[in-house]
């Protein structure tokens, strides 16, 4: 994609530290995403898509040690202070939390929740910034939007709740929005609002959306480009399209073959990756996907960890064994 990204992760590693050892959470992921695109970063629970996310942020606990770069707009998020990470969280960059029933302070009503941002960043204050968190609960479908701003969150279903948080993260119009299962608690009906709202913040500014999901569905219609996570690196990386297509690692195979067929001549059983992903504390040599890949022809995979090379234009794989052509493939090409 033309001009720079707004967003670039590179070699972003997360250690952290637990009675069972050290857990590899987060193992050399790199991206980039740019001013009006979308980015959804797709895998099993426990690739290490959430934690990620934390990352960038800025908001892991004290158990957790993030190294690599997060720049944006060239600043280095995992360099920054706390002083400096409070101005730009929200402002330039905001998230929605994947738990809408914890995420929210049970003990501050929704409109004082809504209006704290929009006032400490200086979008508007007073009667303003009240109008402007009603505006916000209405782009999000949430009937009768002015009554409830003095309501306490217990009074909201899990997917009103995350209507509200979806409201807060847009409150500041950031640059980039990390989304992280932001829809999973909604209707469709709603998930399509949702996503119109956020596609209409992309066309009027220029907004990057990092999309974490399972919903193979929701990527389908709304990234252009698909990263694959497991056990904590990107396995592949392609243009949405190219990806559904003629996917070239056995993991994003595996996970698409998953997906249920609306409108099948006949029912069939739901195709399943055997095995279970791997624990970050006890990572097995080489390949992570090796034990459970149905293409185990490398006996490099047993050993050694591929690297992502590239396949096509913006698709690249972290795979010794070519799927399409059948065959091995050398390390060159490749830049991690």
């Amino acid at each position: 994609m033309a001009g720079d990204p707004v967003l670039s992760v590179r070699d972003l590693t997360v250690r952290i530290g637990t009675r069972r050892g050290v857990a590899r959470v987060v193992n050399g992921v790199s991206y980039d995403v740019h001013p009006g695109e979308t980015l959804a970063i797709v895998g099993e629970s426990g690739s290490g898509k959430s934690v990620g996310a934390l990352a960038v942020l800025g908001l892991l606990d004290e158990a957790a040690t993030a190294t690599g770069q997060v720049l944006l707009d060239g600043v280095d998020l995992l360099a920054a202070g706390e002083r400096q990470l409070r101005r730009i969280r929200g402002n330039e960059i905001a998230m929605v939390f994947q738990d809408p029933m914890t995420s929210l302070n049970p003990v501050k009503t929704i409109g004082s929740q809504l209006v704290e941002p929009i006032e400490l960043h200086g979008v508007a204050t007073g009667a303003a910034a009240r109008d402007r968190a009603v505006e916000l609960l209405e782009q999000v479908g949430l009937p009768d939007a002015r009554d409830r701003l003095g309501d306490y969150p217990h009074r909201f279903s899990g997917g009103m709740r995350q209507r509200v948080m979806i409201a807060m993260a847009l409150a500041c119009e950031p640059k980039v929005l990390l989304a992280d299962e932001a829809t999973t608690a909604l209707d469709v009906t709603t998930q399509a609002q949702i996503l119109e709202v956020v596609a209409g913040l992309q066309r009027r500014l220029g907004l990057a959306v990092v999309w974490i999901t399972h919903d193979l569905g929701v990527v389908a219609g709304i990234a252009d480009r698909v990263a694959v996570m497991y056990a904590g690196r990107i396995l592949e990386q392609a243009p949405v399209d190219e990806l559904y297509a003629a996917p070239r690692h056995p993991y994003t195979m595996g996970l698409l073959a998953a997906v249920p067929r609306v409108g099948a001549d006949r029912p069939r059983r739901l195709t399943t990756i055997p095995g279970q992903p791997p624990d970050p504390t006890a990572l097995p040599p080489g390949c992570a996907f090796h034990p459970r890949c149905g293409y185990r022809h490398d006996p490099r995979a047993a050993t050694e960890v591929p690297p992502l090379r590239t396949v096509g234009p913006d698709h690249r794989v972290a795979c010794f064994y070519d799927v399409v052509g059948g065959t091995a493939t050398g390390t060159d090409g490749g830049d991690g």
